[in-house]
């Protein structure tokens, strides 16, 4: 099949599944990459905690920060179904800066990313990406900013309604009435900007070898794996993950190594027109469309 239907195919299915997406898949050895609407930015939602854990890792490595430091952090008392960890904790938590980073990247807490954000703020995490030569993610706030929004004005049962306001509110130019939704003012990036990123993990130049081996160490424990790691892991590979989730966004960003030793970098941002809380079909459609798009290049 060329390279022209595969594309077309797989932006038909991603319409067909009420989604629109900025997806991009490149062989880490040869540089060949392949993808749709790959410089398309958009809001990353959890997927910042990854420059978090780099830059945070940088200073360590510099001396800056020690990754044994405990931390006190306050106890969050969120009631709200669906976060986990630290969120639900309800008395203070006493933790090494490494653990944090465990927490934060490996089951997404929030409270742990915010209390690492607390030693490494979002302008500082941004100055060290700049540093490092990543341009392309913007980090602008802290993880709790993303449970103040319209989902949680609403109870459970009319999550429907956040979502329909999340698709109907924003404008063409990317803007949105909501701060989190909104690229100029989120944090926020591309597929092909997190590729890079992934890429700058898996293969080191100017990020440090031990930040890039800890940080795919971290992404390699991922707990989240309902999204892509389906199409991805089997007992011939290895699948290192992040995801991000906020109202109709849906991504994750990983990288999948084959037992025969080629290895993929893989970014899927989508945001979805349906507005439902709970979507498994628009899921594996993502990982299906990765799925393709990478399969294609492995056979290039």
């Amino acid at each position: 099949m060329g390279t022209t239907k595969v594309l077309r195919d797989a932006r038909e299915a991603l319409d067909d599944a009420g989604l629109r997406g900025s997806f991009l898949v490149r062989d880490l050895d040869t540089g060949d990459e392949l993808g749709l609407d790959a410089d398309l930015e958009y809001p990353v939602a959890s997927l910042v905690k990854v420059p978090l854990a780099v830059a945070t890792l940088e200073r360590v490595e510099r001396g800056e920060l020690d990754a044994a430091t405990p931390v006190v952090v306050p106890p969050a008392r969120v009631a709200a179904r669906g976060p986990i960890g630290l969120p639900k904790f309800r008395h203070p938590a006493t933790i090494a800066v490494d653990d944090l980073l465990y927490l934060s990247v490996a089951i997404s807490d929030s409270t742990a990313a915010d209390a690492l954000f607390a030693l490494t703020p979002p302008a500082a995490v941004a100055g060290e990406l700049r540093r490092l030569g990543y341009d392309g993610i913007a980090v602008r706030h802290l993880m709790r900013d993303l449970v103040d929004t319209p989902a949680e004005r609403f109870t459970p049962a009319e999550g429907h309604l956040a979502h329909s306001l999340a698709i109907a509110a924003a404008t063409e130019g990317r803007g949105h009435p909501v701060t989190q939704l909104d690229i100029s003012r989120a944090n926020a990036g591309s597929a092909r900007a997190f590729v890079d990123l992934l890429h700058g993990l898996w293969r080191p130049t100017t990020i440090r070898p031990a930040v890039a081996a800890r940080v795919r160490e971290l992404m390699g424990d991922n707990a989240l794996r309902h999204r892509l790691a389906p199409d991805f892991s089997s007992d011939a590979s290895r699948w290192s993950s992040k995801t991000g989730t906020l109202l109709n966004l849906r991504h994750e960003v990983g990288v999948v190594e084959h037992a025969d030793g080629q290895v993929f970098a893989v970014a899927a941002l989508t945001g979805s027109r349906v507005p439902a809380v709970v979507q498994p079909g628009a899921e594996a459609v993502m990982a299906h469309v990765a799925r393709t798009l990478r399969d294609h290049l492995r056979a290039s």
